[in-house]
């Protein structure tokens, strides 16, 4: 397995001695946008202390020698919370905006940026989108102004199955997901790399429920255990994960695998225990025990908060901006913008590029199995004892799917 690189205390400073100096002291404000309330307040909390966390250990040190200021607002999971939401941020000076939670947001804040930068050229802003995997946001709705820093819905699906078709245990699944764009699309993909890879087996059930809105999911699992599934592939993530997985463990569903999108997330662990040790996978860039800088702030946050920072894409919105400030020697959105596409950067899974065509990050994707912590593996997560162990990395080139996306560049 290739893992990620350390990068030297050395070459931070030689990059701070020839980095872009123009704009030292200088302040980035980046804006916020994600849940603070409702049943997926508990996953943005945590994100934003992600954020703000990491933001103070790149201000103690960084090659473009600027300061980074996070403004969280509550966006409610709503798109229309997040175009209102949006707004506050640019009166208060943001540039930049981040988010992840909902593709629906997502495209509101896409929409929204379109025309606000072609309406006020020298006040542009980027959006760094951290989380928000519809594979459309970077095809048939794709915008020059939006970067993703996760792995797309479709790429997720592309390792997870890569992984799967291997597996000759696996005969019957069944398909769970969320009402929405992203987890319409677990279910295409699902189905239709199953079908070219693993043609033998069953899709034995396929269902869609209301996002962050389903308190019992006991009704679920029953049609789960009635189907005679082995294997569950969902893309479920937040509390719609940690209450599916709950439902599973109270009902005695211990013969189903769970191949999961967000098994790591807020919630979930704690839900997974003891009793789902070695049923429940997942596909990610990251896992908690990465070696390099990632594992010194994974460490430090966890004895900060007593929470863990899985969040690997705040890292690289981090590197990705410190390098190209000092690339540019500018934090200018337009100047930045164009600078990011095709940019290549080194973070803690690999050389990762952000595609020129579409602003997808190419990166390597891990499959990881719920298990013990220790050993190579010691951080757990949400002090249950357990984690997620990889027992398969993926090059950037397997998981890598083609793009429709015609970009619209400013004149």
């Amino acid at each position: 397995m290739k893992f990620a690189m350390k990068i030297t205390s050395a070459a931070i400073l030689l990059a701070s001695a020839t980095g872009a100096m123009a704009q030292k002291g200088e302040t980035v404000k980046i804006a916020w946008l994600d849940p603070l309330s409702g049943l997926m307040a508990a996953v943005g909390t945590n994100q934003l202390k992600s954020f703000q966390f990491i933001a103070e250990e790149f201000n103690k040190k960084n090659a473009a020698g600027v300061k980074f200021e996070i403004i969280g607002i509550d966006n409610k999971l709503s798109p229309q919370e997040t175009t209102s939401a949006l707004r506050s941020a640019m009166d208060q000076g943001a540039r930049y905006v981040v988010q992840g939670n909902g593709s629906g947001p997502a495209l509101a804040i896409m929409d929204a940026l379109e025309k606000h930068n072609a309406r006020n050229p020298g006040k542009e802003v980027v959006f760094l989108n951290y989380a928000a995997v519809d594979p459309d946001l970077t095809n048939s709705k794709c915008s020059y102004w939006h970067f993703r820093l996760d792995a797309d819905t479709s790429m997720k699906m592309e390792a997870l199955t890569t992984y799967m078709k291997d597996v000759p245990e696996i005969k019957k699944v069944y398909l769970i997901n969320q009402n929405y764009s992203h987890g319409q699309q677990v279910s295409k993909f699902a189905k239709d790399n199953l079908k070219s890879k693993r043609p033998d087996v069953q899709i034995v059930g396929d269902d869609l429920h209301p996002l962050a809105q389903v308190r019992d999911f006991a009704p679920y699992i029953a049609k789960i255990k009635a189907s005679g599934a082995d294997t569950v592939i969902t893309g479920n993530w937040g509390s719609d994960l940690a209450l599916l997985i709950k439902a599973a463990n109270d009902a005695g569903l211990n013969n189903v695998n769970f191949y999961t999108y967000y098994g790591s997330v807020t919630g979930s662990p704690t839900a997974m225990g003891s009793a789902a040790a070695g049923r429940v996978y997942m596909v990610a860039y990251a896992h908690m025990n990465l070696p390099g800088d990632i594992n010194r702030i994974v460490v430090d946050y966890k004895k900060k908060f007593n929470d863990d920072m899985y969040t690997g894409a705040v890292y690289h919105a981090f590197t990705m901006l410190t390098d190209v400030f000092t690339k540019t020697k500018s934090t200018d959105p337009v100047k930045v913008a164009a600078a990011l596409e095709g940019m290549k950067f080194k973070s803690f899974n690999g050389e990762v590029e952000m595609r020129k065509t579409d602003h997808q990050l190419q990166q390597g994707l891990f499959i990881s199995k719920w298990e013990k912590a220790g050993g190579k593996f010691p951080i757990d997560s949400e002090n249950t004892g357990y984690t997620f162990v990889p027992v398969k990395y993926y090059e950037p080139y397997v998981a890598s799917t083609p793009t429709s996306c015609q970009l619209k560049r400013p004149s």
